[in-house]
């Protein structure tokens, strides 16, 4: 599914490491550790009218990966708040809205891979745009699994929520000349990892399955259906999947917070069922809760 342009992101306010931009201006140097190497970290996050889903778990996520980069001048979690804040103000928004959240290492003294060269600060970037979930939730996805493997920890590790997404773009662009919706991403040793841009769910029988994030992001929604699952007496198990497994089961759904919930129709060609029942009270559990866990920006 190709996302399209929707007309009130026409004029936008950006913001770019100290303030706000329309949207024309809004740019980062051609000095930018982005720009050169894609060193950056990031985070979506998904507003509702009572605040942003999960914020404190998205900001821990985004200032553990800056750490683990050994960013410098990494701002603290009320100077991004603040940030997103007036944002959102200046865009007049307070539901149906995605934000980007892109921290960089900022701007060089010039070209070169070294850190040391980064002596302007970090760059926070704050893009918020008006924008539905990205998948039809009701009629689901069709993907195909890649040639191109997720990153494992020895080579780079899953847990730094980075922007060097070449590997899982890769696995998209597999997906897009199949006439697919997403790649489906093994690990090294061939077990299912997950979907180039979000991850897996596994019902079969009772028991709902989730492949271990040895090499998939622990994403944030996938935390929440577990933890929802958990507090309704359903079981849920972290481990490893085949394709074979999965082209056998009773449902199949991925997690993100661009698209939440989504029911996987086909692998491969083999068709998954998406009327399952307790993929659907799955499903209807977390629309109906996903609200208690937004946070407001402000105290």
């Amino acid at each position: 599914m190709l996302q399209k342009f929707d007309p009130r992101n026409q004029n936008l306010k950006v913001w770019v490491k100290d303030g706000l931009y329309p949207r024309e201006e809004a740019k980062v140097s051609v000095f930018d550790s982005s720009v050169q190497g894609g060193d950056a970290v990031w985070e979506g996050l998904r507003v509702y009218p009572e605040g942003i889903v999960c914020l404190d778990q998205h900001l821990n996520r985004l200032l553990a990966s800056a750490k683990t980069l050994a960013f410098t001048d990494i701002p603290t979690k009320a100077e991004v708040c603040s940030a997103i804040d007036q944002t959102l103000k200046a865009n007049g928004m307070n539901d149906d809205t995605h934000i980007r959240l892109t921290l960089t290492r900022g701007e060089k003294i010039t070209s070169g891979m070294d850190p040391r060269l980064n002596q302007n600060g970090s760059c926070l970037i704050v893009l918020a745009e008006w924008k539905p979930l990205v998948y039809d939730n009701s009629s689901g996805i069709k993907v195909i699994s890649s040639s191109q493997r997720r990153n494992a920890p020895q080579f780079l590790d899953s847990k730094i929520h980075h922007n060097n997404l070449l590997n899982n773009i890769l696995a998209k662009i597999q997906a897009n000349v199949a006439g697919k919706d997403a790649g489906l991403m093994l690990d090294e040793r061939g077990f299912v990892a997950e979907l180039n841009g979000s991850n897996l769910f596994v019902v079969k029988g009772e028991v709902i399955y989730t492949p271990f994030a040895h090499a998939c992001l622990p994403g944030i929604t996938r935390k929440t259906v577990m933890d929802l699952c958990g507090r309704h007496d359903i079981e849920c198990i972290e481990a490893d999947l085949s394709l074979s497994e999965l082209y056998n089961a009773d449902g199949v759904f991925a997690t993100g917070t661009m698209g939440e919930l989504t029911p996987v129709v086909e692998i491969d060609g083999r068709a998954i069922a998406k009327s399952n029942p307790l993929m659907q009270r799955v499903l209807a559990l977390f629309k109906a809760s996903i609200r208690e866990y937004c946070q407001p920006l402000l105290d």
